[in-house]
């Protein structure tokens, strides 16, 4: 007489380590960047601060019309070396993503994994949501860091809150910006299924989305408007976006600014009576912030989700 022993089924690998353990040297470089730009923030709040605000009352007694020495160049340079680490790393996922994803499925990696217990939704997901993670981590805290020396710095290094690169590192468009560029690249490796092309696609959706968000965001929040007189100039307020331009007329209508020689007859003849000026203020840095992410997140959301309709589509019909 025989006992049968009972076997549980073999369990799947644990895909999370797998994904550590695959892609360790693309963990380890974004590892120390992300080390190395916190180092520099936190250098650039505290003691770089200090011997730059020095150097800053030394060279520019009277105003911004000075030439910097090199320690304020220094500083600068230290800044934007960090800041670039947080505005162009989504470029990097993309093609990352797009690379990965595409050679995987190109060279039967994937399907390999697939007959050892991963499923195919399990896999993708682990290959996102890891990365996911660790990016949203350092990206936060680098964000933080990038924040605090914004708001302490007390001499002006021309950093206007609405310039491109520190309207992105300062808010949570920072945060957004990996995950479309992952949910991109992701995509494309599907789509094309090889590994050059896709990374490719995944660059260029990842740079159309960006570059889409950023133009239409300013029209997705009212406009101030700044009405000056034909007498007082155009005007030309501080620390703003600028909008729209141009004359105002007797009936209200905004039109181009007249160009003739003589302008005072030029402006009675069409009628002009001032000037107006649609401008975003510092106040609307949040709700910009917050449409743009919306925008980007969406987007990424959109791209998550077919993909995995696309991989489910295609291992159905391969089944």
């Amino acid at each position: 007489m025989t006992a049968s022993v009972a076997t549980a089924p073999p369990r799947p690998p644990a895909t999370g380590r797998t994904v550590l353990r695959l892609h360790r040297a693309a963990l380890i470089v974004w590892g120390l960047v992300a080390v190395a730009a916190a180092l520099a923030l936190l250098w650039a709040y505290g003691p770089g601060a200090e011997s730059a605000e020095t150097a800053w009352r030394r060279t520019c007694p009277v105003g911004n019309d000075c030439t910097w020495d090199t320690t304020l160049n220094g500083y600068y340079r230290t800044v934007m070396l960090a800041r670039w680490a947080i505005v162009y790393m989504p470029y990097l996922v993309a093609a990352w993503a797009g690379a990965v994803i595409g050679r995987e499925l190109e060279s039967g990696t994937a399907r390999l994994a697939w007959t050892q217990g991963v499923t195919p939704t399990r896999w993708l997901a682990a290959k996102l949501t890891v990365p996911a993670a660790l990016l949203t981590a350092g990206t936060a805290v680098l964000v933080l860091l990038h924040r605090m020396v914004y708001s302490a710095n007390e001499f002006p290094l021309d950093w206007g809150w609405y310039e491109d690169s520190t309207f992105t590192a300062n808010g949570t468009l920072a945060l957004a910006l990996p995950l479309l560029a992952l949910a991109a690249g992701a995509l494309a490796g599907l789509l094309l299924r090889r590994a050059l092309p896709a990374l490719a696609a995944g660059l260029a959706i990842t740079v159309l989305v960006e570059y889409a968000a950023d133009t239409v965001t300013p029209h997705l929040w009212p406009w101030k408007t700044a009405l000056n007189g034909l007498h007082s100039g155009p005007g030309t307020p501080q620390n703003v976006l600028w909008g729209d331009q141009g004359a105002l007329t007797s009936t209200g209508e905004r039109i181009p600014i007249p160009d003739c020689d003589d302008r005072m007859k030029c402006f009675t003849d069409h009628g002009v009576t001032g000037y107006y000026l649609d401008y975003h203020p510092a106040s609307h840095f949040w709700p910009l912030q917050l449409i743009g992410t919306g925008i980007v997140l969406t987007v990424a959301a959109a791209a998550v989700g077919t993909a995995f309709w696309l991989l489910r589509r295609g291992t159905r019909a391969a089944a």
